[in-house]
């Protein structure tokens, strides 16, 4: 099959399928070096991406820009509806609402419970009490965590603390998944019921970006792939897996 067949980079921003259109998006930091450099990134509904590439590729930056903690320095983004290149900063907790996030660290409340580390996304969202007492219980029941809801994080292991992580960003029913390194702290093991888990929730809907250094994970899951290089997209393929780039 030809390569040229499976790149997305030249989807257009009128497909309605689309969630996430970056148009020759460009990212400079203060010191002038550019992080991200022209980039064409087109994600629809529904799909599990990885994203890739060396330390300085710029992957860190491009999940920053889809959270709106960093602003385009040139180009077009869109995600979910909203143009980040121009949403009002009193909206940006709404948009964000709608988007969930787990980090390598898991960044879990130490002096609370599982379960009030789950409520906690519910509290901020203004769930009432009923909804969270529903809620709570059936995510982590969902990431296998339901005889837990008592521990503190000190008690449980690197697993189940991301696990924990992972249903306090899904807890709110997002339209998009972004796992920054979900696996970077975990065993092959852990890493790969969470993998599995990440998949699952996909299945039921959910978009997933996963960014992430574990090659065996991105070669055995034939996912879609975008490789980054020095700010710039390299690859962008269906089924990819892991590249070397000189």
């Amino acid at each position: 099959m030809d390569v040229s067949a499976n790149r997305r980079t030249k989807r257009t921003a009128s497909d309605n399928k689309e969630i996430i259109s970056l148009n020759n998006v460009s990212k400079a930091y203060s010191t002038g070096a550019p992080a991200l450099k022209d980039v064409d990134l087109h994600i629809n509904r529904g799909e599990f991406v990885f994203i890739v590439g060396d330390s300085g590729s710029g992957k860190s930056t491009l999940i920053k820009l889809l959270l709106r903690e960093l602003t385009i320095t040139s180009g077009d983004i869109n995600v979910m509806g909203y143009d980040l290149a121009r949403i009002k900063h009193r909206k940006i907790p709404k948009f964000r609402r709608n988007i969930g996030i787990v980090f390598q660290d898991f960044r879990l409340l130490k002096d609370r419970n599982v379960y009030e580390n789950v409520a906690f996304a519910q509290r901020i969202v203004q769930k009432s009490n009923k909804e969270i007492r529903k809620n709570v219980p059936s995510i982590l029941a969902i990431v296998g965590l339901a005889g837990k809801y008592k521990a503190r994080p000190r008690q449980l292991s690197g697993g189940e603390q991301q696990r924990v992580a992972l249903a306090r960003a899904l807890v709110n029913n997002p339209t998009i998944l972004l796992a920054d390194e979900p696996t970077g702290n975990l065993d092959p093991k852990n890493s790969w019921e969470i993998m599995k888990l990440l998949e699952q929730i996909n299945e039921n809907g959910t978009t997933v970006l996963v960014v992430t250094h574990n090659r065996e994970i991105v070669n055995a899951m034939q996912k879609r792939v975008v490789t980054l290089k020095k700010g710039v997209i390299v690859s962008d393929e269906e089924k990819g897996g892991y590249i070397d780039e000189d």
